[in-house]
């Protein structure tokens, strides 16, 4: 559990002077930048300190003053970019939406933010490489993944009660499955380009895979036969 006490400590913070604490809030964002660029780069085993202090225009002492060590530094990466893109999902307003309209643009999104973020897939594959105990002491990212699953289940719920949804879809395995099947894509994009002959990140390819994750979507949750 030395993991999760790291992470947890990671966390903490202690009252400062407005002046100092911006101060200290922008070397911790730039620590934090730089950290995201190493492990995405590197993983959790390949990144060094060092590097990242030179990075963040920083050094190891602020590094090890602000998060207590490269571990803990990992687990703060990590809630960073999965609080990122809870937050961006926050902000599509999907609630204001019809429910067919609401979950296109949950999958279009999804597509989407993998393209521009391609760090984030790397450092989920570096976290899962270590079993996710990196995120075991991230309690406001799984408050804010609860609250995720409660807003796919209202869409749901929304289509259902307008007749556009079929009935008794699990909300968790939806959102894997849209997080699946763009997710491999991207990974596999090297080898599948090599063994079925096609340029996988070319823009007609990439147009034909969103059109073909939404279709599927829809297609699986859809009330029509």
């Amino acid at each position: 559990m030395l993991v999760v006490e790291e992470c947890m400590t990671a966390q903490s913070t202690t009252p400062e002077r407005k002046v100092r604490k911006r101060d200290a809030d922008a070397t911790r964002g730039r620590i934090l930048a730089a950290a995201k660029t190493e492990f995405a780069k590197l993983g959790l085993a390949g990144a060094r300190v060092d590097e990242i202090a030179e990075r963040a225009g920083s050094n190891k002492r602020m590094i090890y003053h602000y998060f207590g060590g490269k571990e803990a530094l990992f687990c703060a990466v990590l809630e960073e970019v999965y609080l990122d893109i809870r937050n961006a999902e926050r902000a599509l307003e999907l609630d204001a939406l019809p429910p067919r309209d609401a979950m296109e643009r949950l999958v279009r999104f999804t597509w989407d933010y993998y393209l521009a973020n391609p760090e984030f897939i790397t450092l989920v594959n570096s976290a899962n490489l270590h079993k996710g105990k990196h995120l075991e002491g991230a309690d406001r990212l799984k408050l804010r993944q609860r609250e995720f699953v409660d807003m796919v289940q209202r869409i749901l719920d929304r289509g259902v009660e307008s007749g556009v949804f079929r009935a008794g879809i699990d909300p968790i395995q939806l959102n894997i499955t849209i997080a699946a099947i763009g997710y491999y894509y991207l990974t596999n994009r090297h080898t599948g380009g090599i063994l079925f002959q096609r340029d996988y990140m070319g823009d007609a390819a990439l147009e034909a895979r969103l059109a073909f994750n939404i279709d599927t979507i829809l297609r699986l949750i859809s009330s029509e036969d």
